[in-house]
């Protein structure tokens, strides 16, 4: 099925809701791209064991695509300060949740309780700030259906998918901040600042 080993097939079957491939990314150790930097297809990501949030983002769309689900993706974007975080969607009942590989205290699974993507957006909006508590989401992707890449095998390939990556700054994004509200921002408190330096992986 779409390509996989038997192996391969073996693991997507066994992931057959979101908590159950959010439950496996989080057994999978973050990727720090120790020797070079790397955008892991599914295939490489079972291989190498091992992955930063765009990967686990790839990896989780093709665990929803394996169960008949779009392989939907969403970059979250940040100042030039900070990084993006990239997740992936999915729907139960008209309400949206996302999958997310992190290797924060934050920043995670959100249950699908979401009424819109905005929304579910806004909800990882208090958490997403620097050492410092300046907080920093400012915009979001249009949704990306990973489908679009089906010919460029991108769930099997034995080689880096940085064609995803580079879509992702093609596509549409939509500001959630006006520029008064940016001035009006209140750091993290320190209670704040302190949970969030709280690490899964070192």
């Amino acid at each position: 099925m779409h390509g996989f080993t038997q192996t391969e097939t073996k693991i997507f079957r066994n992931l057959s809701t979101p908590k159950k491939i959010q439950d496996f990314l989080d057994t999978i150790p973050k990727n720090f791209e120790q020797e070079r930097e790397t955008c892991y297809s599914p295939r490489q990501m079972l291989k190498y064991r091992k992955a930063h949030c765009l990967e686990g983002a790839i990896f989780a769309a093709a665990a929803l695509r394996f169960h008949n689900q779009p392989p939907l993706i969403l970059d979250l974007r940040s100042t030039q300060k900070d990084l993006d975080h990239v997740i992936a969607l999915f729907k139960i009942k008209k309400k949206w949740g996302a999958i997310s590989k992190t290797n924060h205290a934050v920043l995670r699974f959100r249950e699908p309780v979401y009424r819109d993507i905005k929304e579910l957006v806004m909800s990882y909006f208090h958490e997403y700030f620097l050492d410092s508590g300046y907080k920093t989401l400012r915009a979001y992707s249009r949704l990306v259906n990973l489908s679009r890449f089906d010919s460029q095998a991108w769930m099997t390939s034995e080689k880096d998918v940085w064609y995803i990556d580079e879509y992702l700054d093609t596509v549409r994004y939509y500001p959630i901040l006006t520029k008064s509200q940016i001035k009006n921002l209140r750091k993290a408190d320190p209670l704040e600042i302190k949970a969030g330096k709280i690490r899964e992986w070192k």
